[in-house]
């Protein structure tokens, strides 16, 4: 028995630095990203837009294996289960990682718990459109129209628990507005195009989605949810300014990895991730499209920021009653 004990506390100790090795040396095969979404969508555009800066930074290539379904429940949990080693990284976003724990009761996965949270990478600005054919040209001339007109206006989104209709929904329910909704399958470029068409008077929609056709004088800009001003549309008075602070809210996407994850490689991750996003070809292609390229100073920052927004977004399920289509 002493004899069997100590060859096992020399497995131990033989283990112990071959494992530190491993983790300073730290990648050495391809890294696979996983995005829970189908090609062609924003969390795409963000990952292939990462991606070359991102290999170049590692030393090995950032491979992206698109794994969409469920809202991205699918892909959340194919990152959750896989091994904690470091070359399995999760693109996550405010719906999966945010909204889902709290509007799908049975989620196998828990993201406070699962996961590591490395850094944000890119925050998408939320908007509030109308069409051309809607009379107000402001939030607060949004509220006194839809005031004198109960049950009158109709607002489209993609879906009962998407970012789109939980941000409407926080607006009706602190303005007490009287609205239809009117649901979209296939994300939001069905619903914008119907507000483009005035077939729907109104939603809440990504900047990037709808930012051209503003300045085109396609669509109205009724507000941005951010907290200053959006660059590329320095004339749309914030959601905020306008009296309405509790619509501040964006579409992020950041890099998680799974729970277990070793420090030294979350670390170097992290700083890799720092520098990715600070090339200005990225940086510049990103402003294009109406997405703020960002990064955390701290693993644990973008951890506290991913707590604050999942309590916001289960408060505000549990105010509107929202459940997934």
């Amino acid at each position: 028995m002493k004899r069997r004990h100590l060859l096992a506390l020399a497995a131990c100790a033989a283990l112990a630095p071959a494992t530190a090795f491993g983790q300073a040396n730290w990648p050495t095969q391809p890294i696979r990203m996983i995005v829970p979404f189908a090609p062609g969508g924003a969390s795409d555009f963000a990952a292939r837009l990462m991606q070359p800066k991102l290999s170049e930074m590692l030393g090995q290539q950032v491979v992206i294996e698109n794994r969409a379904g469920g809202a991205g429940n699918v892909g959340l949990d194919a990152a959750a289960r896989a091994a904690p080693d470091g070359y399995t990284v999760l693109l996550g976003n405010v719906g999966t990682v945010s909204i889902n724990p709290s509007l799908f009761e049975n989620l196998r996965v828990k993201p406070e718990k699962d996961f590591i949270a490395v850094s944000i990478v890119a925050d998408t600005p939320g908007i509030l459109i109308g069409s051309p054919k809607f009379p107000p040209n402001n939030a607060k001339e949004f509220v006194d129209y839809v005031g004198k007109n109960p049950g009158k206006v109709n607002f489209a989104s993609p879906g009962t628990g998407s970012l789109n209709r939980l941000e409407m929904e926080l607006f009706r329910a602190n303005a007490g507005l009287d609205m239809n909704h009117i649901p979209y399958k296939g994300g939001a470029g069905p619903a914008v195009a119907d507000v483009l068409g005035g077939h729907v008077e109104t939603m809440f929609v990504t900047i990037s989605s709808a930012i051209n056709h503003i300045k085109g004088g396609k669509l109205k800009g009724l507000g941005v949810s951010t907290k200053a001003r959006v660059p590329g549309l320095p004339d749309v008075a914030t959601m905020n300014e306008q009296g309405f602070p509790d619509n501040v809210s964006s579409s992020w996407q950041g890099i998680l990895v799974p729970a277990g994850t070793p420090r030294p490689i979350v670390d170097k991750l992290h700083k890799a991730i720092v520098e990715t996003m600070k090339d200005e070809t990225i940086r510049s292609r990103m402003e294009q499209a109406g997405v703020i390229p960002v990064s955390s100073t701290t693993p644990e920052e973008f951890s506290a920021y991913i707590a604050e927004d999942s309590a916001k977004w289960a408060r505000v399920i549990k105010l509107t009653g929202a459940k997934p289509d």
